[in-house]
């Protein structure tokens, strides 16, 4: 399902463990670190695919976790041309998705990747909170940095651990002035 904008609707997932860490995914054969995320079908609500995708790719139930909370609209990120099928119809340019913060209620144990014939992940670990803005793809990166600005508060109501430095920002060069 894509929307007349050419996005996909989807849930982004970060797991934490009720501290200060997150749980970081490593995509199945590959040295690609992200979050739990998935499509949203037709007829299902955010919540909904939510459940599924969890349960789909981490091997967890509602059972297992808490919902702390989710962003208050959809965070959209663009796909590198290199990424595009044009030959695909409708064409899809790129994800909208509601993220999700949950607190893991159960054992890490009951993480299984196998619970379908098609695992997504292959390891996993705890990381800080604020790693992987550092370690996610480069067009994830600001999807990621909203999600995680925004539930922060969730986790760290007396305010978040600080954060590493903007990539690309540089605050002691002068702007040039307009004429």
């Amino acid at each position: 399902m894509i929307d007349s904008d050419g996005f996909r609707p989807n849930v982004g997932i970060i797991i934490t463990d009720g501290r200060s860490r997150v749980f970081w995914a490593r995509r199945l054969g590959q040295d690609a670190w992200q979050f739990p995320q998935g499509g949203i079908k037709r007829e299902e609500s955010p919540e909904e695919a939510l459940y599924r995708e969890l349960h789909e790719e981490v091997g967890l139930g509602p059972e297992h976790v808490e919902i702390m909370g989710c962003t208050r609209s959809w965070l959209r990120y663009r796909l590198p041309e290199h990424l595009i099928r044009h030959h695909r119809k409708p064409l899809c340019i790129g994800q909208k998705q509601v993220w999700f913060m949950l607190r893991l209620l159960a054992e890490e144990t009951v993480v299984d990747f196998r619970r379908t014939g098609h695992p997504e992940f292959d390891h996993w670990r705890w990381v800080d909170y604020w790693r992987p803005l550092r370690e996610v793809v480069f067009f994830k990166r600001r999807v990621y940095d909203q999600a995680l600005s925004e539930l922060a508060p969730l986790l760290f109501p007396t305010g978040a651990p600080s954060r590493p430095p903007r990539r690309g920002r540089h605050p002691h060069r002068l702007r040039r002035e307009r004429s």
